[in-house]
Formats: C-alpha cells, structure tokens, sequence
C-alpha cells in the first residue's frame, strides 16, 4: 500500500548512460530510510491544481502519481486547445544520506476513446536539474478503440542515470497527451485520451533504482 507524500503530479521516462557492474549490484537494494518527495513546480493544462497526488511505496522501491483531470480530445464538446494537454513539474527527492536514485521503469494507465481514424500519443521526459541530457519516450493509439491502455518505458540496469552524489538536484518531468481527428468527423463524434479513469483515480507507477555513493 503507498503512502500520501505531497499533492503534486509526475510523469517519467528514462535516460541514457552507462556505470560500473559494482554500482548495478547495489542498485538492488534500497536504502533502510524512508524517501520524501517535495512537489516544487506544477505546471500545465493536464494538471490543474488540486486534480494530482503523490505517494511513495514504504519499501522505498517506487513511487506513484494519480490524475483526476487529465484528459485531451477533439471533436463535439471540446475547445480548439483541447487536442493538447501536458503537464510539466519539478520534484525534490530527499534521498537518505550516502545514497542515489534512478528511474528503472515508468508504468502508466488511462483510458481511451477514439473513433475509426483518430489517433492519440502519450509522451513523457526528464531530465535532472543542471544536465543537459534530456529523453523522451512516446506511444501511439489509433482508432476504433474504447478501452482502459496501459504502456510500460524499462531501461535496463546497463543503462540508468543517477542523480549526482552529494548534491540536491531537482527532476524535472513532462508529461504530453495528444489526440488527432484523422479521418474521424469531429463535427459529430468526439474522441479523447486520458491519464485517467471514471472513477478519477488511475495511477501511473515509478520504479526506483538505488546505488551506494561513494
């Protein structure tokens, strides 16, 4: 069961880069203290504020982000600015002294409804406060199709990027939902992708990777 930690929103995907076997055994095994997660910055039209929440796992292994207003879409009863929906935060993770993290794996969930020839793209990035790597990672949906979707970004251990030892950095995440009337008519029908649910509580799932600093 996880744990409020701050009302916030996030959304990740992985970066890049290469450490040493050593430092890929210790990512096994998190630290013995708990982690807290400040939400320094929302912005966007997918995350009004109020409408997302933050929890971390107790074993310190993941954290989690659920939306109850996160939706873009085309067609009857939208507005023009509709099509498009993001939402971009900085998040301050206190980490327990003589450790660091990375994001192994990004789960997310939602619902999607798209008429015969409407697509949707969800798309999600960081980077960490002062570098200058950033990645991105994208799916797309096509039409007809009425139903939850669920995607999953891995990167594998020979690959994660840590936060710098030592120093507090911020990471900074971003989150994009798309939805296109393709050949559809949007004159009488209305297609949408959420990171959401009907009951307003879906939630997208962080994996952490830890490594001892040395």
């Amino acid at each position: 069961m996880l744990r409020p930690a701050l009302v916030g929103g996030a959304a990740v995907v992985l970066l890049g880069a290469s450490f040493s076997p050593q430092a890929a055994a210790a990512a096994k095994t998190p630290p013995p203290d708990r982690i807290v997660i400040d939400v320094v910055a929302v912005n966007g039209s997918g995350c009004p504020a109020g409408t997302t929440a933050v929890a971390v796992a107790p074993d310190n292994t993941a954290f989690t982000v659920s939306y109850s207003n996160y939706l873009a879409q085309v067609g009857v009863g939208s507005k023009p600015t509709d099509f498009r929906k993001n939402c971009q935060l900085g998040l301050n993770i206190h980490v327990p002294q003589g450790f660091t993290y990375a994001i192994s794996r990004a789960d997310y969930r939602g619902f999607a409804h798209l008429e015969s020839g409407a697509t949707g793209l969800e798309k999600a990035s960081y980077y960490f406060q002062g570098q200058s790597q950033t990645a991105s990672a994208s799916h797309r949906f096509a039409g007809p199709v009425s139903d939850d979707w669920q995607t999953s970004d891995v990167t594998d251990v020979a690959s994660l990027v840590y936060a710098p030892c030592g120093v507090q950095r911020i990471l900074n995440v971003n989150t994009e939902l798309r939805v296109g009337a393709g050949t559809s008519d949007p004159s009488s029908t209305n297609s949408f992708l959420a990171m959401d649910s009907t009951d307003g509580s879906v939630n997208t799932l962080y994996h952490f990777a830890w490594k001892e600093c040395p």
